[in-house]
């Protein structure tokens, strides 16, 4: 027992936590599925599905953290992806990378000003904003078509997705670690009044954040087109399906936080899921599985992540 308290307070702690549970799902999928699960090349795939989404699971961390929602990563993510086809067209594999970045900052600076100065909850405004960048979609992809050429599509596969992925952690973990914003962020999500009365300047903060996190969604969108190689536009919030995945690394993210290694966890969490889903897959499972361990898995972070006070009321 004093052995397992003394673990608990390591700060790596909650990274072994996670590798034990991604050891053990492994080992419980290889035993049922056997040869359709768990090869080194599939697993080398799990990793490459996770990677895109903990990009996008990076930028959402700093968000979430504020107690704030944005429901436009989808929206952004495929108008990102269409503007990155359009600029591969017009300036080769700069397009490609520097496009969809570009793309995703302006978008969140959008969010951003619109939560800001609209005084909107977050949750709302991003919501409202997604139609409209859905609709831009439909513009973009009228303008350069829904796929990507071959030789683009570096981005989608070793080595070149690994490296990019890996910048963007190692960004992340930057600006959480070694900047005002990181520290700031974590003020504001425990709480908001303190923060401002310390002379934190709460609007500033969180418009960088909105930017950060559609930028991220951005280098998402990089790796995400090069995998997939075609993007159609998504209309009538069909986008939303797109957020939930890079959210539940984001949870995973504050779930393990107080072990001081956020993004460890949200790149450990989206590789647990990605692991599971394919294993599922591979049980011969129909989708509706995958949406219901989404669906489970999600609740369950939120759970881990919640402060519940007695007598509160939940709205």
């Amino acid at each position: 027992m004093e052995l397992l308290k003394k673990a608990r307070q390591s700060q790596w702690y909650g990274v072994a936590l996670l590798l034990i549970v991604i050891a053990l799902c492994w080992v419980v999928f290889k035993v049922l599925c056997q040869d359709a699960f768990g090869s080194p090349d599939q697993m080398l795939t799990y990793l490459q599905t996770g990677l895109i989404y903990a990009v996008g699971g990076c930028g959402l961390y700093f968000i979430v953290t504020m107690g704030l929602w944005d429901f436009s990563v989808g929206a952004v993510l495929v108008l990102s992806e269409l503007i990155a086809i359009g600029c591969s067209q017009q300036f080769g594999i700069v397009g490609v990378v520097v496009g969809p970045i570009l793309c995703g900052a302006v978008l969140g600076a959008c969010n951003g000003l619109a939560y800001t100065k609209l005084r909107i909850p977050s949750l709302i405004v991003t919501v409202g904003l997604s139609l409209l960048y859905e609709s831009f979609s439909v513009f973009a992809s009228n303008w350069a078509g829904t796929r990507l050429a071959d030789e683009y599509k570096l981005f989608g596969s070793y080595p070149w997705n690994l490296i990019l992925a890996l910048l963007a952690f190692a960004l992340c973990t930057f600006l959480l670690r070694y900047t005002k914003l990181g520290t700031y962020a974590n003020a504001i999500g425990a709480n908001e009044l303190t923060a401002k009365n310390m002379g934190v300047q709460i609007d500033k903060y969180k418009f960088i954040a909105f930017v950060l996190c559609s930028t991220f969604v951005g280098v998402m969108a990089v790796l995400y087109i090069g995998y997939g190689t075609s993007q159609t536009p998504m209309t009538g919030m069909q986008s939303q399906s797109l957020n939930f995945k890079p959210l539940m690394g984001a949870f995973f993210g504050l779930a393990f936080k107080k072990y001081g290694h956020p993004v460890a966890a949200i790149v450990l969490g989206e590789f647990l899921i990605a692991m599971m889903f394919a294993g599922f897959t591979a049980l011969g499972m129909p989708i509706t599985i995958n949406n219901i361990v989404s669906g489970a898995t999600l609740l369950l972070i939120v759970l881990m992540t919640t402060k519940r006070v007695k007598g509160a009321v939940v709205k």
